[in-house]
């Protein structure tokens, strides 16, 4: 995964988040990275950015990763979000980054689902941060994922 897949992801498929400002920063396998920058599209009434985009970002800093390492396998294997929990810390203005550094424990529960054929729920932690290093969110996602059966052709 890198920049140019990524926009492809969100220009292709989830095009709202591309309008609203979401980005690839970084990924090495184990964190991924995403911003967005308050501005105009993005805004809500209080001058920050709306909560709902900082959710887009939070999502995506896990799910890319997910994605990825489901589409290493080669395995046809579903995923759903199936919960989510959220904690606002200061208003998020400026440039904020999302990140998700559980790339070994979606690789683990992948691997696991993989294995023994069962679906498998776990959560990943998404992390938001402004230009200071301060947190201004912190985004739990429950994420169920398991190996659909092959069809009969």
């Amino acid at each position: 995964m890198n920049a140019e897949s990524f926009e492809h992801i969100l220009r292709t498929q989830i095009p709202i988040a591309w309008i609203a400002g979401v980005r690839f920063e970084s990924y090495d396998g184990e964190t991924f990275k995403v911003f967005l920058e308050h501005d105009f599209l993005n805004q809500n009434p209080f001058g920050s950015i709306f909560w709902a985009v900082e959710g887009m970002a939070a999502e995506f800093a896990g799910g890319v990763m997910l994605l990825d390492k489901i589409e290493a396998t080669g395995k046809n294997i579903s995923m759903l979000v199936i919960n989510n929990e959220a904690v606002f810390n200061k208003k998020a203005k400026g440039k904020i980054i999302f990140t998700c550094n559980e790339g070994k424990k979606i690789e683990d529960e992948v691997q696991k689902t993989i294995e023994s054929g069962t679906p498998s729920v776990f959560e990943l932690t998404s992390t938001g941060t402004d230009e200071s290093g301060d947190v201004v969110a912190e985004f739990i996602f429950n994420w169920s994922i398991k190996v659909r059966e092959q069809s009969i052709t």
